[in-house]
């Protein structure tokens, strides 16, 4: 089941992700998905500023992982998508991550398979045909995660 949580400017989206941010409590995995350039970094550096992050926020395409320090845990923000698959999770400290007390945001969290927690937030970004200026956001509500 897929939930519509609105169509929102970049502006719209950073205010839904500091609020989100500020609600957080660790442990907790945000699992984003999106189309190249949808706004899943934006989405991630407004998560962390609502939770408390205040080192800049940038995309981990090439470190894969980046930690950030907030007052109530770190913030991993983890990016699989030059992963081939599950297998390659214990390169890069999954377990310790995603059983630590801290929040994981994962972008494309489909190469992880089933090691993505049954019960993460994963929400997806998608472009609005028409618009470049709007983003459609989604939370899905299954098991498992798209790719």
């Amino acid at each position: 089941m897929t939930d519509t949580i609105g169509v929102m400017s970049e502006t719209e989206l950073v205010g839904w992700g500091e609020r989100l941010g500020r609600g957080l409590r660790p442990p907790a995995l945000i699992a984003l998905t999106g189309d190249l350039g949808a706004g899943k970094t934006t989405l991630t550096q407004a998560i962390c500023r609502g939770y408390g992050v205040r080192d800049e926020v940038t995309s981990p395409t090439f470190a894969i992982v980046h930690v950030y320090q907030a007052p109530p845990s770190p913030v991993f923000h983890v990016d699989l998508y030059r992963l081939e698959g599950p297998r390659d999770l214990q390169n890069i400290g999954w377990d310790d991550m995603v059983r630590g007390d801290a929040i994981v945001i994962v972008e494309w969290p489909g190469r992880a398979g089933a090691a993505i927690p049954h019960d993460a937030l994963a929400l997806e970004l998608r472009l609005v045909e028409g618009d470049p200026a709007r983003r459609e956001l989604l939370r899905h509500r299954t098991t498992g995660v798209a790719a």
